[in-house]
């Protein structure tokens, strides 16, 4: 039984720019399994990808990342392209991974499982409810809002989510994504329609202006953190929902579950590639660090 199980596809990230060309790892699943290693908990990565990019997979196990690889066509493959103003970006995706299934996962057991869909079809409807039947269920639903067409990223809304949200107990998005899920730009309506849909626990994410979590009817505005530098924003809401569902398996209330949350994204944007810090950074962070409460949340 493990205390966490991620689930999600490593991406192989391709970004080119007018100095060099970077081949790199990315996706939920890459940075929350970065992160949460520094937690000192039980944790697995169900990923799957293909052959020839097992070598993500073998620098994950080398930091004592427990990684169950599932056999895919192809790895889910992001090309980045940017032209000398860095502002402009044309991206490509000219393959994607096979979809997980119900029986891959027949005999994972664990108290949380975190689901980092990158794509639509990536974790069916029916894995979903296979996986609350055996804990708590947690979803980034970004990939849940697009799909590829063309090799083109399109935004869509997520078709199944009626059906599939009364199943999750803990939803995250930011507020772009929470708009699109419901259709209002307000923060605690968007919020309250999704628990009215069945969510348990929402956590909105706000970037710079904090993070917003509604629970039982109770809103927690947490503030964010001011970082001394900004380096790279990448993976920097997956590195949040690491240290969020952390705290919340630690028996955490919610507000200092999100503080400690907004404490590591605020170190992990502070330098580039995923989070490397200790619990320890984290809490000397959400102590002592400068907060940057939001205005009218």
């Amino acid at each position: 039984m493990y205390d966490i199980c991620c689930i999600g596809h490593i991406t192989h990230d391709k970004v080119v720019t007018t100095k060099s060309v970077v081949h790199m790892a990315g996706g939920t699943s890459f940075y929350f399994s970065n992160a949460i290693r520094n937690m000192h908990i039980k944790y697995t990565l169900v990923t799957a990808l293909s052959r020839k990019d097992i070598h993500f997979v073998s620098d994950l196990r080398a930091k004592g990342i427990d990684v169950n690889v599932l056999p895919s066509t192809y790895t889910v493959y992001f090309e980045n392209i940017y032209s000398g103003n860095m502002d402009h970006r044309t991206q490509r995706v000219p393959q994607t991974a096979d979809p997980f299934t119900v029986e891959q996962l027949v005999d994972v057991q664990a108290k949380i499982f975190h689901l980092g869909p990158l794509l639509a079809h990536d974790i069916p409807v029916e894995l979903i409810k296979d996986l609350a039947s055996r804990g708590i269920v947690s979803l980034d639903v970004q990939g849940y809002l697009r799909k590829v067409e063309n090799e083109k990223v399109l935004a869509i809304d997520w078709t199944d989510k009626r059906e599939a949200l009364p199943y999750i107990d803990i939803l995250k998005a930011n507020e772009f994504e929470m708009e699109v899920l419901t259709g209002v730009k307000d923060v605690r309506e968007g919020a309250k329609i999704l628990t009215d849909w069945g969510v348990k626990e929402v956590v909105i994410t706000l970037g710079s202006q904090g993070s917003v979590l509604y629970k039982d009817d109770v809103f927690y505005e947490i503030p964010a953190f001011l970082p001394k530098t900004i380096e790279d924003a990448t993976g920097c809401g997956d590195t949040y929902m690491a240290g969020y569902l952390y705290q919340r398996l630690q028996g955490a209330a919610l507000q200092d579950a999100g503080e400690f949350a907004a404490a590591m994204a605020t170190i992990k944007i502070e330098s580039s590639g995923p989070f490397t810090g200790s619990k320890e950074d984290v809490v000397k962070m959400a102590a002592h660090g400068r907060k940057v409460m939001a205005v009218n949340i």
